[in-house]
């Protein structure tokens, strides 16, 4: 399901042509050796093509239309191995409307003393190049990335790396559709939405849905699909019924795998790969969906609880940028405020990804004390350690802005068996206290995306593409 276009980067060089054209073969040599080795490296996730030598403004102007025009390039790379009049760059940057990467780099990573000479210096001029060119981008305030470095450092290769995982979600963002089945829940400020400004600023188209519409599907779902799913359930995960009887628990469990198969193939069929769901809003269906959204979540779909659709689109971009790893819809659910133990508790009713357990998650069925509705089934598990990054999408006066802090991430201390929910503990790295404060005040809702897998560069350089704010605390 997490499967995105099979998206390319396309490399192209900038020079000028007072040199000669054996210097100019001289460049593009070195520059298809660079693009060789990049992806040879097996650090970047997605394949550079190497697309020439620019010296003219009519030649960059035509490359920077096409790569527009190619629906499976990602972005473009841009290298100055000689000094390029940056003025050839300004029409063509203008119309980019890809992400744009300039890598400040040098085809040596060394002053060859012993050999240098003026034809070395008129060939390898990137220390000035550079500044020349992204003089121009600061002038047209392109918002592009620069990542500065040997080309051939792992350091520069997994920035890159990191890099391109951005350019993708955000070219993905504007295909992103998102099915809300019922509306927000009711009183509630942090979940609203408009709609339209998220479909302005970034490309989301965000759709409403009656639940009898998916209760439809759902009821269709053909019994041996759920018989099927159920033993293969089976296998993946640890079945404990508990106090329950066999028949409940069956039940309760197939319920979940019968909206699990009739959510993905509404989702599917109508081009969504996310949505929410609101457990004030559940005619016709037999529980709330939780192990279904889990399921789903743990494929890539993105989720909003109580019709969150800001959430639900963030978890998709999210899991876009971190191949599905470790990255998870999460809200804050209670704090350990103790000296020395700050915390903050973090779960949800039911839905959290397993893509954060730290064991074997267990397929348990439970009273859920909200909904109105049967016994639900859930997957129920303990986070991970680690450092991670939780991150949010907040929608105010001044439009969008992502918050996000960096967190040290713990199992939580103990067992919860009165609380049979998937739960992560974490504190923020600056502090509980002034993490939290700051929170607030910028206001940072409570549903958030916890990512092992992600760094808040990344956040930043998403939020720089979508031209919208980043607040990073600490």
């Amino acid at each position: 399901m997490l499967a995105v276009s099979d998206y390319e980067f396309w490399f192209v060089t900038g020079s000028q042509p007072l040199y000669g054209e054996e210097q100019l073969k001289e460049v593009a040599e070195d520059a298809k050796e660079l693009v060789n080795q990049l992806n040879e490296s097996n650090k970047l996730p997605y394949k550079v093509v190497y697309k020439g030598v620019m010296t003219t403004a009519d030649s960059v102007t035509e490359f920077m239309k096409e790569a527009n025009y190619q629906e499976k390039v990602a972005g473009v790379m841009t290298w100055m191995h000689t000094f390029s009049p940056a003025k050839n760059w300004i029409r063509g940057t203008k119309l980019l409307q890809k992400p744009l990467l300039h890598l400040a780099t040098q085809y040596l990573n060394n002053i060859p003393y012993d050999t240098i000479d003026f034809d070395y210096m008129n060939l390898n001029q990137s220390a000035h190049g550079d500044r020349e060119y992204g003089y121009v981008n600061a002038r047209l305030q392109k918002n592009n990335k620069i990542v500065y470095g040997y080309w051939g450092d792992e350091e520069v290769q997994e920035e890159i790396a990191r890099w391109e995982d951005v350019a993708v979600a955000y070219n993905e963002s504007f295909k992103l559709k998102i099915a809300r089945f019922g509306d927000t829940m009711r009183d509630v400020a942090v979940t609203e939405l408009d709609k339209v400004e998220a479909q302005i600023e970034l490309g989301w188209t965000i759709d409403y849905y009656a639940v009898g519409d998916l209760v439809r599907v759902i009821d269709d779902v053909a019994d041996a699909k759920v018989d099927e799913l159920y033993s293969q359930l089976q296998e993946k995960y640890t079945f404990n019924p508990g106090e329950n009887s066999a028949d409940k628990f069956e039940n309760s469990v197939k319920a979940q795998l019968r909206q699990y198969l009739g959510i993905k193939q509404f989702l599917d069929e109508n081009g969504y790969t996310a949505f929410t769901t609101n457990f004030q809003d559940l005619y016709g269906m037999e529980q709330l969906p939780g192990l279904a959204v889990q399921l789903l979540m743990s494929e890539g779909y993105g989720f909003g609880a109580e019709g969150d659709a800001k959430s639900a689109g963030l978890t998709r971009l999210l899991k876009i940028m971190s191949h599905n790893k470790q990255t998870a819809f999460m809200e804050d659910y209670t704090l350990d405020l103790r000296k020395g133990h700050e915390a903050i508790l973090g779960s949800h009713m039911l839905e959290v990804d397993p893509t954060i357990s730290g064991e074997t998650p267990r397929v348990e069925v439970h009273p859920l004390d909200i909904g109105g509705k049967d016994d639900p089934a859930r997957l129920v598990f303990q986070g991970i350690d680690g450092e991670a990054i939780d991150v949010t999408l907040s929608h105010s006066n001044d439009g969008f802005k992502f918050i996000s802090y960096p967190v040290d991430a713990h199992k939580p201390e103990a067992q919860t068996p009165n609380l049979p929910v998937a739960s992560q503990l974490w504190t923020p790295k600056v502090g509980l206290k002034e993490g939290a404060t700051k929170w607030i005040q910028y206001g940072g809702g409570h549903h958030t995306v916890l990512s092992f897998a992600l760094i808040e560069e990344q956040i930043n350089d998403l939020a720089n593409l979508f031209g919208i704010g980043s607040i990073e605390i600490g």
